[in-house]
Formats: structure tokens, C-alpha cells, sequence
């Protein structure tokens, strides 16, 4: 008969499993590499065996024990401590990975996540002015950059003749050099003739277009897909092809109402996640 898991709070304040009174535990407790006291999931709960480990992992991480870019055990050793298949381990680490709690790199292993950055409805802003925010050091590498004449769906968001020239920018962004997303951004040359010639590895965008032109962006409409990235889009983001992803459309206006910019992001589904502030009117008595 397996242990039935029970809570209880240590001197230390952290929180552990220990057996309930009165069940025999099949196996006595365990320590694996990590220094933490570990217990055999039991099959007599109602509950799966996966969820059980799913629940068990994602407690640790979020009482500090597990922190971000630790190493956890390989499969076979979690799947040996907790007395389960090493498919039940394979089934929790990918539901915590799709969640975003866990990063798993082929070849290398699997750690914990870095925190998600919120994303949703609030002052628009740059991404270098949002990292710097979070006291992150924001960084860009340049793919492209260069004047090509727009095809039929970036003119129709920019509002401009199909063929006119606009500047292509595609960046890979970076927060404490960790990538963090790919950005292509669409502009009309009309607006910014000499924009193609500047030097975007470290400098802000809208930063550039406000100081140099008199350009800044008064409003935008941004629209949120959910995608799986494509291996030369993991490579460049240093994950997992198929790996979950935001894809974002961003169009940007002047105060006169003239598109200024359109760009496409994608995201990394790890370290991103949408979180929407919402109200309620209370109905009309």
C-alpha cells in the first residue's frame, strides 16, 4: 500500500509531504540530488499519478526550493525516486512545460522557467523601455535591415500604395542577453527617409523616430495569436522546435491618425503570458 500525501509546515516555514497517520508507505522516503525530502505518489488517490507529480513540482518551484534555470533530475531518476513510469514523468514535465513553469532543451535537460512577463492592455510602450522597467538590460541583434517595396498586406496596415518603399527591421530581442523574442517591423519611408540608415543594435525604435523625426506612436492596435515555432524561429530563440509562442500584430498611429509603423513579434510562450484587467457595469435598475 502506498503513503496517502499530507501537508505540514516545518520550523523553516517551507511546506513538505509526509505520510498520514495509520498508512504504511511502500517504500521508506527518499533524497535525490536536489536535497529534498521525497515521497512515493500514491495509486489510491482518485487522482492520476502524472497530476500528482505535476502538483508535487510545481509546489517545490513555487515555495523557492526549485528556482529559475535549476536542473531538474533526468526522467528515469525522477521516475525511480517517485515510484512511477517514466512515462507519468514525461506526461507531468510536458503539461508543466506547455504552462510555461518548466523549459525543456533538447539534448540538455530539463529546468525551471524564468517568470512569465505580463502582457496586456497598458501604457504602449517600447520593448526597451518595457524591459529597462523590469529591471532587465535590453539588447537587440539586427537579421534585417533594409528597403524593399511593400506587398499587399503591410500596405493595407499602413495605409499606403502596394509597391511604395518602407524600411523592413527584424531584430532578435534580448533581455540580460537571454533571447526573448523576434520582431519585424514595417515603416514608410515617406515618413523617415534617412530611418533605413540608422543603427538599431542598442537603440530604441521610437526612441530614434521621436528624437530624430518627430515621430512617436499616440495609439495601436495589437492582436495576440498562439503559435508553435518553427525550427529556424526556436533556433534563433534558443528552445524547442514546436515550442508554445505568442505571435503579435502590432500597428502603430500617429496623433493625425497615419499608420506608422506594423510589426509582427513572436514571443517566447515561457516567458510571456497575457493577463487582461477587466471591469463589469453593474446593470441599469
Amino acid at each position: 500500500m502506498h503513503s496517502v500525501l499530507t501537508k505540514f509546515v516545518c520550523s523553516d516555514g517551507r511546506r513538505r509531504l509526509e505520510p498520514r497517520q495509520g498508512a504504511r508507505a511502500a517504500n521508506p522516503p527518499k533524497i535525490n540530488n536536489m536535497n529534498q525530502q521525497i515521497i512515493t505518489l500514491s495509486k489510491n488517490l482518485p487522482i492520476p499519478l502524472y497530476h500528482q507529480l505535476k502538483t508535487l513540482l510545481l509546489e517545490r518551484i513555487r515555495a523557492g526550493e526549485m528556482k529559475p534555470n535549476d536542473r531538474l533530475p533526468a526522467e528515469d531518476e525522477l521516475a525511480a525516486t517517485h515510484g512511477v513510469s517514466k512515462a507519468t514523468v514525461r506526461q507531468a514535465l510536458n503539461e508543466l512545460a506547455v504552462a510555461g513553469v518548466l523549459r525543456r532543451e533538447q539534448g540538455r535537460g530539463t529546468f525551471v522557467a524564468e517568470p512569465k512577463l505580463a502582457q496586456g492592455p497598458r501604457e504602449m510602450t517600447s520593448f526597451t523601455d518595457e524591459m529597462r522597467s523590469r529591471g532587465f538590460h535590453p539588447a537587440s541583434k539586427v537579421l534585417k535591415q533594409d528597403v524593399i517595396k511593400a506587398e499587399s498586406d503591410v500596405a493595407e496596415k499602413l495605409g499606403i500604395a502596394e509597391g511604395s518603399q518602407v524600411m523592413r527591421l527584424k531584430r532578435l530581442r534580448l533581455a540580460d542577453g537571454e533571447p526573448m523574442g523576434i520582431q519585424t517591423a514595417y515603416l514608410p519611408l515617406a515618413l523617415a527617409p534617412q530611418l533605413a540608415q540608422e543603427d538599431f543594435t542598442d537603440a530604441s525604435l521610437y526612441e530614434v523616430l521621436e528624437r530624430k523625426y518627430g515621430l512617436w506612436p499616440a495609439r495601436a492596435q495589437e492582436t495576440y495569436v498562439a503559435v508553435l515555432l518553427d525550427r529556424a524561429e526556436a533556433k534563433l530563440l534558443k528552445v524547442a522546435a514546436d515550442s508554445p509562442a505568442l505571435s503579435a500584430e502590432r500597428v502603430a498611429y500617429l496623433t493625425s491618425g497615419q499608420a506608422l509603423e506594423a510589426t509582427y513579434s513572436i514571443m517566447r510562450g515561457d516567458r510571456y503570458q497575457i493577463v487582461l484587467d477587466l471591469t463589469r457595469h453593474q446593470l441599469k435598475k
